[in-house]
């Protein structure tokens, strides 16, 4: 633990980079911001306590944070159902997919919703939504 001697540890950009792991999925999230500001405040110096201004900016940033991961979740959850609408909308169309066996080519059968995504059953052969390539027109 690094000594305190007449100034408040803050949270800047050294304090994130020694603590913060590496990768995106391991970015520092609200669990670790909460940390840093009890840090912070468990180790001020008592005869110059930080500005309660400074306290305030720093709960904004954490109900930030904490907004931004709701949207985060709001945004997936609409992917995953504008994925399932568009895949559902395949059945009966003919389509055009890229498979690890080549390319396969015909009617959507049925959809099945998996954690990973829709998956089009085409023909005899399960395609993700991802792979289809392209949908012909329907034949008049």
């Amino acid at each position: 633990m690094p000594e305190i001697v007449g100034s408040v540890p803050t949270a800047g950009p050294s304090a994130a980079t020694a603590t913060a792991p590496s990768g995106p999925k391991e970015a520092l999230g609200k669990d670790a911001f909460l940390q840093l500001l009890v840090a912070q405040l468990k180790y001020q110096n008592p005869l110059a306590p930080s500005d309660g201004t400074q306290f305030l900016a720093q709960t904004a940033q954490f109900t930030m944070v904490e907004k931004l991961e709701e949207i985060a979740r709001a945004n997936a959850e609409l992917l995953s159902t504008s994925r399932s609408l568009a895949a559902s909308g395949l059945v009966g169309r003919q389509v055009v997919a890229l498979t690890s066996d080549g390319e396969v080519t015909g009617p959507v059968r049925s959809v099945r919703l998996d954690p990973t995504g829709p998956v089009l059953r085409v023909g005899e052969s399960d395609v993700p939504l991802a792979a289809v390539k392209e949908v012909l027109p329907l034949s008049s």
